[in-house]
């Protein structure tokens, strides 16, 4: 379904990964991931979504410190 697209929103991103919508949003003011504004919105690269899943596997992403940042 999200295959085919290059970015999603917060709302998409969730419902794409399992991770939740909160979640996603600390781990983007605590600048782990990055985004693209547009307004409100933030819009999520897909392949940027996948790296941080893979570089962040086995890692509490409610501690801070131990996630890792995409940059």
């Amino acid at each position: 379904m999200y295959a085919n697209k290059i970015g999603l929103t917060i709302e998409e991103t969730a419902e794409y990964t399992g991770i939740g919508r909160d979640t996603l949003r600390r781990l983007i003011e605590w600048e782990k991931l990055p985004v693209l504004r547009i307004g409100r919105k933030s819009i999520i690269r897909t392949a940027t979504i996948e790296r941080f899943m893979e570089l962040n596997q086995g890692v509490d992403l409610m501690e801070r410190e131990q996630v890792r940042s995409i940059k």
